[in-house]
């Protein structure tokens, strides 16, 4: 099985492309933003870890946490995000492994790893390939904010914190254009055939 790492920035249409991924019996997906939700439940070592690190208000009336809080703490600030890269290294990125590592079904060629954070907790490093979807800013920022129910300057400011197109287009091995006319369903059978040009043999191959 072949390991791919599916990044880019908010509002990209990552988790859309990773959806029409998983409906393919080729692809596993697993997505990093699902398995932080998961493990950020009270009794949990992560979400313990989470309020050592940012604090007991971090939490929110029932134990659960307080993301919206969480997030405005971290993307403007630089040491307060590496703090929760930190985090995701050591207890996110452990599960992805475990979870990987129960996939044995021969039908399935290769693990879709949905990473916003792909390159900051360098499980890139891990990857056979690397997906990067690319979208007009304009257009992230209007899916950001229907997303989250955040406002324009909320949604702009998350944006100028995180990486920018043409790193990721620099850094990956496939770049998918995720404008408003880009039918992502049609991207993801464009990927599988490219995939699976780049894995055939040469002795498969018809002469």
């Amino acid at each position: 099985m072949k390991i791919l790492g599916i990044t880019g920035s908010s509002g990209a249409g990552k988790s859309t492309f990773s959806k029409f991924l998983s409906e393919k019996q080729e692809f596993r997906v697993i997505d990093a933003d699902k398995v932080s939700k998961e493990l950020a439940v009270p009794g949990n070592e992560y979400l313990d870890s989470i309020k050592n690190t940012f604090g007991e208000d971090i939490l929110l009336d029932d134990g659960n946490l307080n993301r919206k809080l969480l997030a405005s703490k971290i993307y403007n600030n630089e040491e307060e995000r590496e703090k929760l890269n930190s985090l995701t290294v050591k207890y996110i990125l452990k599960e992805i492994y475990n979870r990987m590592k129960k996939i044995v079904d021969p039908k399935v060629k290769y693990i879709a790893v949905d990473a916003p954070l792909l390159f900051e907790t360098g499980f890139d490093k891990v990857c056979d390939y690397v997906v990067s979807l690319i979208a007009d800013k304009d257009l992230q920022i209007e899916r950001i904010c229907q997303r989250d129910n955040i406002d324009y300057e909320t949604a702009v400011s998350r944006l100028n914190s995180q990486k920018s197109a043409s790193f990721y287009t620099e850094n990956a091995d496939f770049v998918i254009m995720s404008g408003k006319n880009c039918n992502l369903k049609e991207e993801a059978d464009k990927l599988l055939f490219k995939l699976e040009q780049k894995e055939k043999k040469p002795n498969d191959e018809v002469r």
